[in-house]
């Protein structure tokens, strides 16, 4: 299944104006989070959240160290699964809002990453005795001295998607502007 050749018919009797608005909304959430850090809640923060803990009750049937990580690995999968449902319908726009979701929950990851020696962030829980995730796995994995790197690696992924996904979604807006209208 190629991309190129369906997008003219996909932009045809799509409305940008809309579109645009929510791209640069997102877009400029996405950004904050990228320059504030942990002060700058997004608008996918919330739903990233509930998905990471449920990660935890996902991943449990695996051991301690799956169901530790299961969390950020469902925070990763969620985002991933929407957007392969939503490229089978071929909703390129809607891909690019995932990739914005995605970019932020990948953010949140790297603030947790770096966090993992400093114990600076205020931790939410399910659980009694909710743990600091990636402490404990870089820890078990003997890396925790590298959390910092590790995290910038995050960070740079995710930088890399929110970019992408600006300029892909500027692009299909463009091409809805550009292909006539039917009717």
């Amino acid at each position: 299944m190629t991309l190129e050749p369906s997008i003219p018919d996909y932009a045809r009797g799509r409305w940008w104006l809309w579109r645009l608005p929510l791209l640069l909304l997102l877009a400029g959430d996405v950004l904050g989070q990228y320059r504030g850090g942990v002060e700058e809640p997004t608008l996918f923060s919330g739903i990233t959240f509930g998905v990471h803990e449920f990660g935890h009750l996902f991943f449990a049937f695996g051991g301690e160290t799956l169901t530790v990580l299961g969390g950020s690995l469902m925070q990763l999968l969620i985002p991933l699964g929407a957007g392969a449902l939503l490229y089978h319908h071929r909703d390129y726009f809607g891909i690019t809002v995932v990739g914005l979701w995605l970019a932020s929950s990948l953010f949140d990851m790297a603030i947790y990453i770096a966090d993992a020696r400093s114990f600076d962030l205020d931790l939410l829980s399910f659980g009694e005795e909710g743990g600091h995730d990636w402490a404990w796995l870089l820890q078990h994995w003997g890396v925790v001295q590298h959390n910092l790197g590790i995290a910038s690696a995050v960070r740079g992924v995710g930088l890399l998607l929110l970019g992408a996904s600006v300029l892909s979604g500027l692009w299909l807006c463009y091409q809805m502007w550009a292909v006539p209208r039917d009717g």
